[in-house]
């Protein structure tokens, strides 16, 4: 949704949702120095784990970073790195590089306007516990199923990217945000309200950022209030 500091139009419509792809994703996806942590061993949970990462799936997960790395040398173009990364997500599953090149694949297909195709990879992805990339990867796909105009699906993924962010006051709001629009589209002008109030009323930082109130208001005037 546009973030300004003027009253909402009443023209506005669900296209302002299409340029917002996480940016938890696109980070992820842009920084490839990130799968490091992974192939480093952060999180020991016993000796019996380590053997079976380094010895079992050290092996494949070294292939997959590196296959997931040349795609973001080579690839000369957005349908080009889309067609790569689903190779090396297909190839190499849950791995590191696998698991990013879903996410990746995602991303560029979703660029593409292949919005089922999308929700395929960015499915496939595991964010490995951390809660603001797993949360960014569901609500891509909330963004994709806007774009297919099943507004009820992508209102149940900004949903699920709620609980996902686990209280996290940057994403949270962001996310009702993009629920209201949907819901404003739908004519759902009550539940509308609920979600920029609850913006308000619970992350007064994020609603400092546009006008709420205007928001507020008009979702009111709607609903008959």
């Amino acid at each position: 949704m546009a973030e300004n500091k003027q009253a909402p139009q009443q023209d506005e419509t669900l296209d302002n949702l299409n340029n917002s792809l996480t940016s938890a994703g696109e980070a992820i996806v842009k920084n490839s120095k990130m799968i490091g942590w992974c192939v480093g061993g952060v999180a020991v949970v016993a000796l019996a784990v380590l053997a079976y990462i380094f010895f079992v799936q050290g092996p494949k997960t070294e292939k997959s970073i590196t296959a997931f790395n040349n795609v973001e040398v080579t690839a000369a173009n957005d349908s080009l790195a889309a067609v790569e990364y689903k190779k090396v997500a297909d190839e190499f599953g849950s791995t590191v590089g696998g698991n990013l090149a879903a996410l990746a694949a995602g991303q560029a297909l979703y660029e593409e306007g292949k919005y089922e195709e999308a929700i395929k990879y960015l499915q496939q992805f595991d964010g490995n516990g951390d809660e603001a990339i797993q949360a960014g990867a569901i609500c891509m796909i909330g963004d994709c199923y806007v774009n297919l105009k099943k507004y009820d699906e992508a209102i149940s993924y900004f949903d699920k990217a709620i609980v996902a962010a686990n209280g996290n006051g940057a994403l949270i709001p962001r996310y009702l945000d993009k629920k209201a629009t949907v819901f404003a589209a739908q004519k759902n002008y009550a539940e509308a309200l609920k979600c920029y109030e609850t913006i308000k009323k619970d992350y007064p930082k994020y609603s400092t950022s546009y006008n709420v109130d205007a928001y507020i208001e008009r979702e009111k005037a709607r609903a008959g209030k």
